[in-house]
């Protein structure tokens, strides 16, 4: 319970940032990719901007993400007093270049989670019935969010697997480096099951997340198109 406690700090300082870069990352590369390649909207665009958005949201979570592994590695039990102790101690011990470590399976984790979700929303909310109010509209972008966030969990997750391998590793040899050898190593040493464990959990807090996520984002730009522009 305390290792659980001790690395809560880094991914709540990370969560609003992360939230909004995404969805305003993925409006932000519709624009250009529209604007530079007169692409025109389709399923294909949103996958697009959706990885083009996770890749960019990867920058910014990939170190905090190090950090809350190596608070919560059982491993670990004793070595780090809190959040600032452990980033002293990873500069110290590995470098600047340590808080990059998993960047790569990082940026593989979010470019999959977020072309999933963003290419699959508009399809999914195409199929359903067409809402008459507002409350079936937010019952349709939560249908819609969550479908798409358990999309994008199945194919991340296996992503996921790996960056906390790879962020594990202190003392070289290291065994795991970049993300599709080490699937790979995974693979032969464990099984494909072993690449989707803690998926359970991690759906059932990313598939309703995701349409907690798209119901949030809809009303504020509602909101912000109607009395701010």
């Amino acid at each position: 319970m305390r290792r659980t406690v001790l690395g809560i700090v880094p991914p709540i300082l990370v969560e609003a940032p992360k939230r909004a870069i995404k969805f305003s990352a993925n409006d932000g590369y519709k624009r250009l990719y529209k604007d530079k390649f007169e692409l025109q909207e389709s399923r294909l665009l949103n996958v697009l901007t959706g990885v083009s958005a996770g890749m960019t949201e990867a920058l910014i979570v990939a170190s905090p993400d190090l950090v809350k592994i190596r608070l919560q590695d059982k491993r670990n039990a004793g070595k780090y007093l809190n959040t600032t102790d452990c980033v002293q101690k990873i500069f110290r011990e590995e470098g600047i270049m340590g808080f990059t470590k998993g960047l790569e399976a990082t940026l593989w984790r979010h470019a999959l989670w977020n072309g999933g979700y963003f290419g699959s929303i508009g399809v999914i909310r195409s199929t359903l019935p067409k809402p008459t109010d507002k409350q079936s509209e937010l019952i349709n972008n939560f249908v819609a969010g969550t479908i798409g966030g358990t999309i994008g969990t199945i194919l991340n997750t296996p992503f996921d697997v790996v960056k906390t391998r790879v962020q594990n590793q202190v003392a070289a040899p290291f065994k795991y480096n970049w993300a599709v050898p080490a699937l790979g190593t995974i693979m032969r040493e464990e099984g494909g099951r072993a690449l989707y464990k803690g998926f359970v959990p991690k759906v059932l807090r990313l598939g309703p997340g995701g349409g907690i996520l798209l119901v949030v984002y809809e009303v504020v730009t509602g909101y912000m198109r109607k009395y701010l522009m």
